[in-house]
């Protein structure tokens, strides 16, 4: 058998420790090292073989990974750690600033491309899954309509965004779509209805003692790209509300393809997720599409892609023929 993809992890929040746990599940994969700005000896990893480091250290580690996974948040995150560590190692990463993907893809492709490595971006359910599904429906029924449902459940993107507020010591946002638009859609009555009248968003905050609430809930509410364009309530409650009534993670959705066919016949076809782990779930994608770049980057396949670019073979461990056989 052919020696195990050696993997890294930037960052252990809750989609590095669930990124942890995916490659552990993995037959073909094994974790080699996480890398944390926060003090290594403050973080709970319990495997003896596996290197805990400061981020600082990553350089040094180029030869003893093969794919390095990014597990940082999209705000701010993302955008300067990526292009740096694509300019070392194959990278995968979960940036979900949809309006700003074309500049994300930019800045990686360029640091990727100079160094010969490969960056899959923007991989986890939407973007991600979800993507795969708009596009191959569309492709499917040219004749009409897609439409996008998130929730109810906790988003992680949102919920590092309103975090970083200044005065927000804690919180959370959950997406909730509107189940009314949702039956007109599977009705195939395709409704005409902006993405901000599928949802609605609605934050949990723990505000720092004196922080002016006014001003944070009107930050919130204008952020670009998160909840500018959404009917958005802010609450403000206390560290245990907020630890006994919104630690789990749960999240979901549906992508539906409204269309016709042929002699005006009606075609639905629908792909949805019901999560108890959002990050648990979005760091699995993360883990199958670093095999991806790894067989991709030994192929000679380089730069940034993103999951229009890889082929389903590409993330399996199973065999071409193996695939042909069992799955075709």
């Amino acid at each position: 058998m052919d020696s195990k993809i050696k993997v890294g992890i930037v960052g252990y929040g809750n989609l590095g420790k669930g990124a942890a746990a995916a490659v552990n599940q993995q037959t073909d994969m094994e974790l080699t090292a996480i890398f944390s700005r926060r003090d290594p000896q403050t973080l709970n990893v319990s495997d003896p073989n596996v290197y805990v480091l400061h981020v600082d250290d990553a350089k040094q580690y180029q030869e003893q990974i093969d794919v390095m996974i990014l597990c940082g948040g999209s705000a701010t995150d993302l955008p300067e750690q990526a292009p740096a560590f694509a300019e070392m190692f194959n990278t995968v990463d979960s940036y979900d600033t949809h309006a700003k993907i074309p500049e994300y893809f930019a800045a990686v492709d360029k640091a990727a491309h100079a160094s010969g490595k490969t960056s899959i971006i923007s991989v986890g359910w939407d973007p991600g899954m979800f993507s795969l599904n708009r596009v191959m429906s569309e492709a499917l029924l040219p004749k009409g309509e897609t439409y996008t449902f998130w929730g109810k459940g906790l988003s992680q993107g949102h919920s590092d965004a309103v975090r970083r507020v200044d005065g927000v010591k804690n919180g959370v946002q959950y997406t909730i779509p509107s189940e009314k638009v949702m039956e007109q859609v599977r009705n195939g009555e395709n409704p005409s209805v902006s993405k901000s009248d599928r949802h609605v968003r609605t934050c949990y905050i723990v505000p720092e003692e004196g922080a002016d609430t006014a001003r944070i809930e009107q930050e919130i509410k204008t952020m670009p790209n998160y909840f500018d364009e959404y009917e958005t309530t802010v609450y403000f409650i206390s560290e245990a509300e907020l630890k006994e009534n919104h630690a789990a993670m749960p999240h979901g959705g549906f992508v539906i393809r409204s269309g016709k066919t042929g002699s005006n016949n009606h075609q639905i076809v629908e792909y949805s997720l019901n999560l108890d782990s959002n990050p648990e779930f979005t760091s699995s994608v993360l883990v199958a599409y670093a095999r991806a770049a790894y067989r991709m980057s030994a192929e000679g396949i380089h730069g940034a892609k993103t999951v229009y670019d890889v082929a389903p073979a590409y993330i399996s461990p199973k065999s071409q023929a193996e695939l042909r056989r069992d799955y075709l």
